[in-house]
């Protein structure tokens, strides 16, 4: 067994100070504590605190620093313990961290130790430097702020990621890539429509005319993942290839052929600015294709008279609009469209407020464009921008709010369900968005490193971010109407 340095007696005098010592059991501290509590340490003591815990820790830390033992205090068998190991972790983290508290975790913690201090560098500089240290001994540092202080917490074991198969990205985007050019050919398909399998075969046979839109609202879809993988690749943060996710489509129903796409972060973000790249580098990407492909889109798109009266078997389908789109219709067409036939009793500001976010009263008998496939897919894709900025969870936006508000970011969950469930009752899409973010919305990406701020240039980029939401959400998305209808 270990024959120590110090002698039991000099180890039972700076313990004695804060506890009664019942019995002493010597160990064996080449043995890892955190592998084997019951043999890896140098000594334990065991009797009744004197001073509570904190004190006793602080008190017995400061006596040992010097020899690279520390204390870790237990319970066992409703007596207090006071195990003293051979320490190589507070040596290393004095280096970076003037510490002023210690706090070691129970046997059953996920982590090691808490320290309470000052850093004594940058802490970009000071995270890199432990976490190399670190990682040999399968150790996980976190940077926080608590209690006023910066607090290191070292973390049992790191995270590493295991190849993804490329094989599903691949095979998922193919039968996208199917769904989305069917889609567009059932959008522009006149030929015989006897039977629903009947329909499908024949857009299959003209599936061509589908790609127009499959090709725009792909490039967008793409362009937005591959923000996201790209950041994560510049940040050396493990992400996967987009999974895409098919959607069969039904004819007669305005859909897109798919749900979309998601990467997956396979480990958490070094800090709030990695966190931000990664996150606003999507949407950002995908507006910068999206705003082109709609503009295009609308170029080729035409203005028609709305019917007065919607005849039986007739129905009508209108996409929403967000302020970009109506912006957008507006450089295009010089004119604010849908355009209702009269206003009524009301001045035009407060029709428009009323119909943005009600869709009511449909203008009927007025004016709105026809809009191209193209100009569908870009259209598809502010919504799809949107729907990520929402600032919650996982999704783009819950990144920006959270880089923004840190842990606050979670009090803007309760009056977003609430406004989605408002909204459900125009469109009832949200409802399922309300069940979703409810399940899902709760959990954010927190970076390794929460002491690093966000620079001034990022912090302007993540509040445009948030912007780019508001000009983008689309509270009514779509509207059918099927006659008769007056």
């Amino acid at each position: 067994m270990f024959s120590p340095s110090i002698d039991n007696n000099t180890y039972a005098t700076l313990v004695s100070r804060v506890m009664t010592i019942d019995d002493v059991t010597w160990g064996d501290p080449k043995i890892n504590f955190w592998d084997n509590p019951d043999l890896g340490y140098i000594v334990r003591f065991r009797g009744k605190l004197l001073l509570d815990r904190a004190n006793a820790q602080n008190d017995l830390a400061q006596s040992f620093q010097a020899q690279n033992i520390s204390p870790v205090f237990h319970t066992d068998n409703d007596l207090d313990a006071v195990y003293l190991i051979a320490d190589p972790l507070t040596s290393l983290v004095a280096q970076i961290l003037e510490i002023q508290e210690t706090q070691w975790a129970e046997k059953e913690a996920p982590h090691i130790v808490r320290y309470l201090g000052r850093l004594r560098m940058d802490s970009i500089e000071a995270y890199d430097k432990i976490a190399e240290v670190m990682d040999p001994r399968e150790v996980t540092p976190l940077f926080r702020t608590e209690q006023g202080k910066h607090a290191i917490i070292l973390l049992k074991g790191v995270n590493r990621p295991t190849p993804s198969n490329p094989w599903i990205n691949l095979i998922m985007f193919i039968l996208t890539v199917f769904c989305v050019a069917l889609q567009g050919a059932l959008q522009v398909y006149d030929g015989p429509a006897d039977t629903l399998w009947g329909t499908y075969m024949g857009a299959i046979s003209r599936i061509s005319s589908g790609l127009p839109f499959a090709i725009s609202l792909l490039a967008i879809l793409l362009a937005h993942e591959f923000g996201h993988y790209i950041a994560g690749r510049i940040h050396k943060t493990p992400v996967t290839l987009p999974y895409f996710i098919p959607l069969p489509p039904i004819p007669g129903l305005l859909s897109f052929g798919t749900m979309g796409a998601f990467i997956q972060l396979k480990a958490a973000p070094k800090n709030r600015r990695y966190l931000l790249d990664i996150g606003v580098a999507g949407p950002l990407a995908g507006l910068a294709v999206a705003i082109p492909i709609l503009l295009y889109g609308l170029s080729l798109s035409h203005v028609e008279a709305l019917p007065r009266i919607l005849e039986s078997g007739q129905g009508l389908q209108m996409e929403g609009n967000s302020i970009l789109y109506l912006l957008s219709k507006y450089a295009i067409f010089k004119e604010w469209l849908p355009t209702p036939s009269s206003y009524g009793e009301v001045s035009p500001f407060v029709y428009w407020l009323k119909f943005f976010f009600t869709g009511r009263p449909f203008p009927f008998g007025g004016r709105d464009v026809m809009i191209h496939p193209v100009a569908l897919a870009g259209w598809a894709g502010l919504l799809v921008t949107a729907l990520n900025l929402i600032p919650a969870g996982q999704l783009d936006g819950g990144h920006l709010s959270y880089v923004l508000l840190e842990r606050k970011a979670r009090h803007l969950l309760p009056y977003i369900l609430v406004g989605l469930f408002i909204l459900g009752f125009f469109w009832q899409g949200w409802w399922l968005w309300l069940f979703l973010i409810s399940l899902l919305g709760r959990t954010y990406a927190e970076p390794l490193d929460q002491i690093t701020p966000l620079d001034p240039i990022r912090k302007t980029i993540a509040i445009l971010g948030l912007i780019i939401f508001l000009l983008t959400f689309t509270p009514i998305p779509l509207q059918a109407f099927f006659g008769p209808l007056v």
